[in-house]
């Protein structure tokens, strides 16, 4: 039997494709079940968005005294450079309950189909699917009962972090551009968004076919000509400042504040920290912070209305 390796045309620390075209991913995919929240009591379950593909969910919901009590939803996409990452991982599973139980938000945690599988902008039409699904629960007669019965459609909110980021932006733009039958978008919470730098990146060159460079308005959206239609009232962006995303960060909120757009954003920096620091230390005084900053943010959209 042939046992002659086989060669690799490309290689990068989370997968490697080879010149068969057969792919090995090697960074590792841990998922953990849904299950009550021990420390928060945050019930949590899995829920099928697009029957046939990998869009689903994962979604939460806190402890709350009075049943007849509608709550924000927060859709929430996971980060992960578009290739890694899982709305069903012990990290994310951690971090949206720890946000649920936080700022009393019911959480819908998308799972979006991942590259080089399935290379961009595929993550991009699948985020946009999943608040699509969730827009259609705001009669109350959708798929999920959670939705139905405890998300407030006029308190609508949007997130994510690095990669999930990127398609946060993306789909609230989207929203203020084509429309979103349904709920009304009152906030978006950028978490470190990989909005990319100056220099030449060779992931997304392989990993997005129609990639169009460090100024392609899907990563960069400061080369945006709708970004004044962004469709939500308020944007919290936080950046880290030892991360190498971190002046795309604050250009994106100087270009938003000179787009014409009416809303409000503002930009938290954290100190002495690198990407995405709270997913992996979230027990930190920083990380703490940060989550109560973005639970505040939450509760403050709220007073607004």
């Amino acid at each position: 039997m042939d046992q002659t390796p086989k060669e690799v045309a490309i290689e990068f620390p989370y997968f490697r494709i080879y010149k068969d075209g057969t792919i090995d991913r090697i960074y590792g995919d841990p998922t953990v079940p849904p299950s009550p929240d021990s420390e928060t009591g945050v019930r949590s379950k899995d829920i099928v968005i697009s029957p046939g593909s990998e869009i689903s969910a994962r979604i939460f919901l806190p402890k709350i005294p009075d049943p007849t009590r509608k709550l924000p939803l927060l859709v929430y996409y996971h980060g992960g450079a578009f290739c890694i990452g899982s709305a069903f991982s012990p990290t994310y599973t951690h971090y949206a309950a720890s946000l649920a139980e936080e700022a009393s938000v019911l959480v819908l945690s998308a799972h979006y189909r991942r590259a080089p599988e399935y290379p961009l902008p595929t993550a991009y039409e699948d985020a946009w699917e999943a608040i699509q699904w969730a827009a259609a629960h705001s009669g109350g007669s959708g798929p999920e009962s959670w939705i139905n019965q405890y998300a407030d459609f006029e308190r609508v909110f949007v997130g994510g972090d690095s990669a999930g980021a990127t398609l946060a932006h993306n789909v609230v733009l989207r929203a203020g551009v084509d429309g979103l039958s349904g709920p009304r978008i009152v906030g978006m919470a950028l978490l470190h968004p990989y909005f990319g730098n100056d220099k030449p990146d060779k992931l997304l060159e392989v990993i997005f076919p129609s990639y169009g460079g460090p100024n392609d308005p899907r990563v960069n959206p400061v080369y945006d000509p709708n970004l004044g239609r962004v469709g939500c009232d308020r944007v919290l962006v936080f950046v880290a400042e030892k991360d190498f995303l971190r002046d795309r960060g604050w250009s994106y909120c100087e270009a938003l504040k000179k787009s014409g757009w009416s809303g409000v954003v503002e930009i938290v920096e954290t100190e002495g920290e690198d990407h995405v620091f709270h997913l992996f230390n979230p027990d930190s005084e920083k990380a703490k912070a940060l989550m109560k900053r973005t639970a505040s943010f939450l509760n403050q959209v709220q007073a607004h209305i």
